[in-house]
């Protein structure tokens, strides 16, 4: 990581000046995006094909995604021209309710961390920027993020977490995705804010707190934003 180690505090800057910064003459850096194809994925996705047209997508195939999800990341791929990497599991869905039976009714917990979270934190070695759409806004667990912060893998290995829309709102999301005719995916207009596993998600309860639609109420997040740690 010594190319970032001298990094500006970047927090008061727009989301296409920091990839700028982060990625113009930086052709070493190994990037990549985590995307589950939301709305501010798609976003950050159109700013950094811009910049980097082969960057790899990361999709977390958990084998519980909506139909409509999968049809979408199919669409998006052939029409973009995507570098997709769909990062498995160990398991099958078949091999793991075998084993260890409806995990996310029983522990929505165990099944993200064995579906999303160690699927994600190896597929992340490869990489010096990890980039992602996550929003203060979304959620109470992320009104602190920062729009690049450095994390550390479980293995020790230190990388640069970058959201560049951390201070967008949902409005800000949705001029962008108009202004610049991206495609979206159908659930949004079925009333569905935060998307992920359709066993999981639902239409939000309460409207003031997008992802309270997620895991019958019982969490907030899946883990793979709050697993790796923080470097301060």
């Amino acid at each position: 990581m010594t190319a970032f180690e001298q990094l500006p505090n970047m927090e008061n800057w727009g989301a296409e000046q920091i990839l700028t910064h982060l990625l113009d003459g930086r052709g070493e850096s190994r990037a990549c995006i985590t995307c589950s194809f939301q709305a501010e994925d798609i976003v950050v996705l159109d700013l950094l094909r811009k910049r980097l047209p082969g960057i790899p997508v990361l999709f977390l195939d958990t084998g519980y995604h909506f139909r409509e999800t999968y049809e979408f990341r199919d669409k998006l791929e052939r029409e973009w021209n995507l570098a997709l990497v769909n990062v498995l599991p160990r398991q099958t869905v078949a091999q793991q309710e075998s084993e260890l039976g409806i995990l996310y009714r029983e522990d929505p917990g165990k099944c993200c961390h064995l579906r999303k979270v160690e699927p994600l934190m190896e597929a992340l070695e490869p990489f010096d920027l990890w980039f992602t759409g996550l929003r203060r806004e979304q959620s109470p667990t992320r009104k602190h993020l920062r729009k690049v912060e450095q994390h550390r893998l479980p293995t020790g290995r230190t990388l640069l977490k970058v959201s560049p829309l951390a201070d967008w709102t949902s409005g800000q999301v949705w001029e962008y995705t108009a202004a610049n005719k991206l495609a979206y995916l159908p659930q949004y207009d079925r009333s569905y804010t935060s998307i992920g596993c359709e066993p999981c998600t639902a239409i939000p309860a309460d409207p003031n707190n997008p992802r309270s639609g997620r895991w019958g109420g019982q969490k907030l997040e899946c883990g793979i934003h709050t697993f790796s740690e923080k470097v301060e």
